[in-house]
């Protein structure tokens, strides 16, 4: 596949018409018969989600943890892939693996101390590919970094408005 041709008509009319390449992705989460779960449709898909086991959900879908970071795993995942492929790095494999750790305690507000939300997230990268050089690897980690959205997000967080309507 030749990313830089799929690509290059799209770089081209950012350039020529710089606000078409702004975006607005949406998420709607809409609730089910349990407080414990919800539905959520980003437009061209539909999940369903409900509270980790661990805070009192069944545990028989992916709660927000799990949905944040397999976001993470399919950026990163994506992300290497078009920049192995856009560099000519010549990689057999290419698998992310992302894991988090939190404490619900501060989920469920048992503690003040014990913060909400996770405390540490890793991504790894698992490559196979013997023909590539030391400098290749070393660019693909270098761009799939600097151009993965989410983990970029993860890093340098944008700021949350928060609105509330009443019907």
């Amino acid at each position: 596949m030749d990313v830089r041709s799929l690509q290059r008509p799209l770089k081209e009319q950012y350039r020529k018409e710089p606000g078409s390449s702004r975006i607005t992705l949406i998420a709607k989460g809409s609730e089910t018969d349990t407080p414990m779960s919800c539905s959520v449709d980003i437009g061209r898909a539909m999940y369903q989600a409900e509270a980790h086991k661990g805070v009192g959900g069944a545990g028989s879908a992916a709660c927000s943890g799990d949905l944040l970071l397999g976001a993470l795993a399919a950026c990163a995942q994506i992300t290497c892939q078009l920049v192995a492929t856009a560099m000519g790095v010549p990689a057999r494999r290419i698998e992310v693996t992302v894991s988090g750790d939190l404490d619900l305690q501060g989920t469920l507000g048992m503690s003040k101390n014990v913060p909400v939300g996770f405390e540490s997230i890793r991504v790894r990268f698992d490559l196979e590919a013997p023909e590539a050089t030391a400098e290749q690897l070393q660019a693909l980690q270098e761009k799939t970094e600097q151009y993965c959205v989410v983990m970029q997000t993860l890093l340098h967080p944008p700021a949350i408005k928060t609105e509330w309507a009443r019907a």
